[in-house]
């Protein structure tokens, strides 16, 4: 059997039996539980050999019941191995009482109260132990926590229940200054904060970088608890996505700025073009002496002129409808609609809430855009026959849903090529550039739903360190 055990820490610890034979003889409460006992030892004695002498002053067996003090503070203060170092020192010493003849030493009684003593001392020697060992496991676990809680480079604070900074490690006393413990916590960044609110929020602190925060509970007994905030630099990540996002902006306005060139170079050009050749072909028509067939001729061509110039037209507003930059986006939508209604490959309706307004100028194309996809999408793809785009004006945000019965399909399924993921995609990014959020549910056979929450008010500004 080993000598030894390992205590939580990693730490070689002495055994029970090596403790009860090795006593703390340089301490001098030793030494006070020793001089007792054998002032215990020795009134008892003296009370069974000299019974006149102690007469009246000890009831018979009191001494013994007596031991389970100095018993009790060696459990206390040294463990199991202490009480029952100290119970057998106590009946090596109680030895010769029990050999007195003629039972002046009250054999019975003496073993008796004996045995309850060493079992109180073993007990209560097991119950201390007990706790002494949970103790030291909690301090070693304390002791890691502490260690990895001052050699972590992130930043982490610790608020008590009141939410006042009582504990900062060295990397968020180095961002924050020392002065941080002590400050109320959402004091540490601009009025107003909640700190509920902060919790997997980013925020800018004075060293420039971004910091996202995690703040989680530290239970501390039933009633109380503490709160662990942890500063995670995302400044690269973010500083990724901010490029990223930038180039897909450009990439949107780069786009809108050459359907804008061609819309007008079409609307200045071919069809003007096609308008003054209608009316050339008119006026050749109705010229004296020109044969009927010549006639009949002209004006099949001037038809296809003007058709041609009509869906010159339609290509022109469908790059950049004048009306949205014009009128706003409702009579943009509401032309969008009629267009599609008129073409008499789908019934399309549309449903305006709220008290409708002029918003900023992305927002309202990057709402046109959303639809217009998806009005698009359900009649070239989805052979829908029922359309409705539905838009909600609210203080806060411009909510769009567009509604078809079309064939649907599966938006699980990125490896079709083509089709409508193209341009969900693009749907997705307009409205991740605005500050919202977007979403399609379609099933085979069961029509498609798209929707987009867009934030009227452009999205909230870093929180920043104070």
């Amino acid at each position: 059997m080993s000598s030894a055990t390992r205590e939580p820490g990693g730490v070689a610890a002495p055994t029970l039996l090596t403790r009860i034979l090795h006593p703390p003889i340089n301490e001098t409460p030793f030494w006070i539980v020793q001089v007792s006992l054998i002032a215990i030892v020795a009134v008892h004695f003296l009370a069974d050999v000299r019974p006149s002498l102690m007469s009246g002053s000890f009831p018979t067996g009191l001494p013994v019941a007596v031991l389970v003090l100095p018993i009790g503070y060696s459990a206390l203060r040294y463990g199991l191995a202490g009480s029952v170092a100290t119970t057998i020192w106590a009946i090596v010493l109680w030895l010769p009482d029990l050999f007195l003849p003629h039972d002046r030493g009250h054999v019975l009684d003496d073993v008796m109260n004996l045995v309850i003593v060493v079992l109180v001392a073993v007990i209560f020697g097991r119950r201390i132990e007990a706790e002494r060992r949970a103790q030291a496991r909690t301090l070693v676990v304390e002791a890691g926590y502490r260690r990895l809680f001052e050699s972590n480079r992130t930043p982490i604070l610790v608020l008590d229940v009141e939410g006042v900074v009582s504990d900062a490690n060295p990397a968020a006393t180095h961002l924050l200054g020392t002065a941080v413990i002590g400050r109320d916590g959402a004091a540490v960044f601009d009025e107003g904060s909640d700190l509920g609110l902060l919790s997997g929020q980013v925020v800018t602190l004075t060293d420039g970088h971004d910091y996202r925060l995690d703040i989680s509970t530290i239970p501390l007994g039933p009633y109380a608890q503490h709160l662990q905030m942890i500063f995670e630099d995302v400044t690269e990540e973010r500083s990724e996505e901010r490029r990223s996002r930038e180039f897909a902006r450009q990439l949107v306005q780069v786009d809108e700025d050459q359907r804008r060139r061609l819309a007008r170079e079409l609307h200045d050009e071919p069809l003007q073009l096609f308008l003054h050749l209608a009316r050339r072909l008119e006026s050749l028509g109705s010229a004296d002496g020109v044969p009927s067939e010549v006639t009949a001729g002209l004006d099949e061509a001037r038809h296809q002129a003007l058709e041609a110039a009509a869906r010159l037209r339609t290509l022109a507003r469908d790059l950049r409808p004048p009306a949205l930059d014009q009128l706003g986006l409702i009579p943009a939508l509401s032309s969008l609609v009629a267009h599609i209604d008129d073409a008499g490959t789908a019934a399309a309706q549309l449903e305006v809430n709220g008290a409708v307004s002029r918003l900023v100028p992305d927002l309202e194309l990057g709402a046109f855009r959303i639809i217009q996809e998806s009005l698009n999408n359900a009649v070239r793809h989805a052979d829908a026959r029922q359309l409705r785009a539905t838009v909600d004006f609210t203080a806060d945000h411009l909510h769009l849903m567009i509604v078809d019965d079309g064939q649907g399909f599966d938006v699980n399924d990125q490896k079709r090529p083509g089709g409508p993921s193209l341009g969900i995609f693009g749907m997705r990014e307009r409205a991740r550039l605005l500050g919202g959020s977007f979403s399609v549910r379609s099933n085979l056979g069961t029509g498609t739903v798209v929707e987009a929450t867009l934030p009227v008010a452009p999205p909230h500004p870093l929180v920043t360190a104070r």
